[in-house]
């Protein structure tokens, strides 16, 4: 019932159409054609995670075929981005198809090593596809309890289709730092982020100012390696100085590009763009937009402030 309302809601439709470009793969397109049009690169990314059963997460797939036709047909500047969750990682296996109606549905269970076969059979045959079309692949990161489970898929995936695959990571992780020395010299292309989702001390830096420094160190690593990578972030201190940086270091402005979401900081993306600095947008769609931003705001309460900062901002 709130979703719903939240659907149907002006408010509702106005975040949803600041964020999110639509529901359907065409208003994904004409959305990244639009992005394109201002001389910046585009990830289209299918919301959804989580997925149950198999059917879902072959469904799930199949847009991203189609997304991969499209923009090969149209001849657009983008790549995709999925998660495995969305692939069925964690699926519960064929199921029966009344099982999201409440009724009493029999599963066909998996353990875990079965659900990451499944997703590594589907996200093979994206990357396969992309690969065919001189197209890329990036496999979202998730909480941490699947980043090990997503390294390794994507070198598993990498030394097949050199080039066609890379992943991201998150840079609040203690672990990041030997990650990014991991992928790098598998020369594995990474999308460097602060992380959104909610961790415990435990295994993330709990305090802001050490991730934005574990930020900084790991981008510096990132842009003098000879591997092209996505730095990620909304953060102009943190722009400024990566543009400090590479200028000092005689780093070319190709040699890595800034990534943002769509509908966050528009007029610093376009100001980048100017500046001859390589810059992609991350585009969600579909129908998944509310439960995606509710995750979003529950995982991280800061979330709420950024979202709402960013709603009235170019």
């Amino acid at each position: 019932m709130v979703r719903g309302l939240a659907e149907r809601s002006r408010v509702g439709r106005r975040l949803a159409g600041r964020f999110v470009a639509g529901t359907t793969i065409e208003d994904a397109v004409a959305a990244c054609e639009r992005v394109n049009a201002q001389g910046i690169a585009v990830s289209l990314d299918s919301l959804g995670e989580s997925v149950a059963l198999e059917a879902e997460a072959r469904a799930a797939a199949e847009v991203y075929h189609r997304l991969l036709d499209a923009i090969a047909a149209r001849g657009l500047n983008a790549n995709v981005s999925l998660k495995l969750t969305q692939m069925g990682s964690t699926s519960c296996g064929p199921g029966r198809a009344d099982a999201h109606e409440g009724k009493d549905a029999e599963f066909e269970t998996v353990d875990a090593n079965e659900g990451i076969a499944l997703a590594e059979e589907i996200v093979g045959g994206v990357v396969s596809h992309a690969a065919v079309l001189g197209s890329f692949v990036r496999i979202d990161m998730e909480g941490s309890a699947h980043t090990e489970a997503t390294i390794a898929m994507t070198e598993r995936l990498h030394a097949q289709f050199p080039g066609s695959v890379g992943t991201v990571l998150q840079a609040y992780l203690y672990r990041t730092e030997a990650d990014a020395e991991r992928l790098l010299g598998q020369g594995i292309r990474i999308r460097l982020c602060k992380g959104a989702y909610k961790e415990p001390a435990e295994v993330a830096f709990p305090v802001k100012r050490d991730v934005d420094a574990n930020y900084v160190k790991l981008m510096k690593r990132m842009v003098t390696s000879d591997v092209f990578c996505g730095i990620a972030t909304h953060d102009e201190a943190i722009v400024e100085e990566l543009r400090r940086f590479a200028g000092e270091q005689g780093i070319a402005k190709s040699a890595f590009e800034f990534q943002m979401l769509y509908g966050v900081r528009r007029g610093l993306q376009q100001r980048l763009a100017a500046d001859g600095y390589g810059v992609r947008v991350y585009i969600p769609f579909g129908m998944a937009w509310y439960p995606y931003f509710m995750r979003r705001l529950a995982e991280r309460p800061a979330n709420v402030v950024f979202l709402a900062r960013n709603m009235f901002r170019a």
